[in-house]
């Protein structure tokens, strides 16, 4: 029997009996998506408020995205690193010349991306300025979210994330996020970065105080440390500009970016840095066989022309600034607090309103598709591409249920 036949009950027992568990998804499947809406295998139609975790920043199959992604599969899709290819040295120019950063490291995954940037950060410490080796140390934050390798959630906070999978590689400290007492506490000569996310997205939509990231910045100069700023699901219009930590007036020695720099059609990642850090790559030293094959340049060049030509990071602002307030209004004893930045809001509940998951699938009934995380909190975050009308129907339907 062919699965556009199953039941969604069906498609769930599959899912059940042959996937590993490691997810707990809503229940509910889909089986199409357009623009800022998704639908499920009987036809309903929801508003995305989770954009794949901001993958799909510039919607659902993004028409122009798609048309790059089928020209060029039918062309070549990939090559590997052992030559060159025609879409590869185009698009570092484009993201380079975007970005303003010198050099461009392309890989697949988040995490691959991440894992770029410690490795970077390190030789950089040991090259650069003489660390002795095996000495350095990265400074990252309780709450924070960069992956799931094993080296990544080592120095995660999250128990869930690291139970059972130790031993893990030291050094790594991890102070508390927005306390820039407690990370010049930590700094030291061993540091070779500090890792950090401008807003954190798993954590809540955590953001910090305005003097935190040039805190940072002024302590990685006096150390002769790199700033590192994890942009995987906080950059490219999420937050309202092209970067989050552009709110800051900062500039980052390293740029971590992923999710939406594909629009949610292939996995496309990079570690974007100056020549100063980028250059203690060597062949050999650090590489993907995916990473940079023409398939992802292709789509990640339309992704970013979407994201520019269409003005999402400007939406995401304008839109966000409304849709909060809107959400700021309801009145609710069980709203906590309501954090956001551009078009991510993390609506945090008091505990004794109940667990966020709930909500979040009595939202889903009301056609709105959101995720909780961290026990108490509503994460919300809709595709760029959303309309105005949308959002103010969005914000009824969650005062209604959360005056229930």
């Amino acid at each position: 029997m062919s699965d556009r036949h199953l039941s969604a009950s069906q498609l769930v027992a599959l899912e059940d009996r042959f996937a590993a568990h490691n997810y707990h998804p809503l229940p509910v499947v889909l089986a199409r998506g357009e623009g800022a809406y998704v639908y499920d295998v009987d036809g309903k139609c929801y508003l995305d408020c989770l954009a794949a975790y901001s993958a799909v920043n510039q919607g659902h199959n993004h028409p122009r995205i798609v048309a790059a992604l089928v020209e060029q599969a039918k062309r070549l899709a990939l090559t590997s690193r052992a030559f060159h290819n025609d879409r590869f040295g185009p698009f570092c120019e484009k993201f380079s010349k975007l970005t303003g950063y010198q050099k461009v490291l392309m890989m697949n995954t988040g995490a691959e991306a991440v894992e770029t940037a410690i490795k970077a950060a390190r030789r950089h410490a040991y090259q650069k300025r003489s660390l002795p080796a095996d000495r350095a140390r990265i400074i990252v934050f309780d709450e924070n979210f960069h992956g799931r390798t094993t080296t990544i959630v080592g120095f995660s906070s999250d128990e869930n994330s690291r139970a059972g999978f130790g031993p893990f590689p030291p050094g790594f400290t991890r102070v508390r996020y927005g306390d820039l007492a407690a990370v010049e506490a930590a700094m030291g000569p061993d540091v070779a970065a500090i890792l950090v996310e401008p807003v954190q997205g798993e954590a809540g939509v955590i953001v910090p105080p305005r003097d935190f990231l040039p805190g940072l910045r002024r302590l990685c100069d006096r150390y002769g440390a790199l700033l590192i700023c994890d942009e995987i699901q906080s950059g490219l219009g999420r937050t309202g500009s092209l970067f989050a930590h552009h709110a800051s007036g900062v500039h980052p020695d390293g740029v971590i970016v992923g999710k939406a720099l594909s629009g949610g059609l292939y996995p496309v990642s990079a570690f974007l840095a100056d020549d100063a850090v980028m250059s203690v790559f060597t062949p050999g030293s650090h590489g993907s066989t995916y990473g940079g094959n023409p398939l992802a340049c292709a789509v990640a060049e339309a992704a970013l022309d979407v994201l520019i030509e269409e003005n999402l990071c400007e939406r995401s602002r304008d839109l966000g600034e409304v849709f909060a307030e809107a959400l700021r209004a309801i009145d609710s004893p069980k709203i906590k607090e309501i954090r956001a930045a551009g078009l991510w809001v993390g609506l945090e509940l008091h505990p004794h309103a109940g667990k966020a998951r709930g909500y979040c699938e009595t939202l889903m009934r009301e056609g709105l598709l959101c995720k909780d995380t961290h026990d108490f909190t509503i994460r919300i975050a809709p595709t760029l591409v959303v309309r105005a009308e949308a959002l103010e129907e969005a914000a009824s339907t969650i005062a209604r249920v959360l005056r229930a």
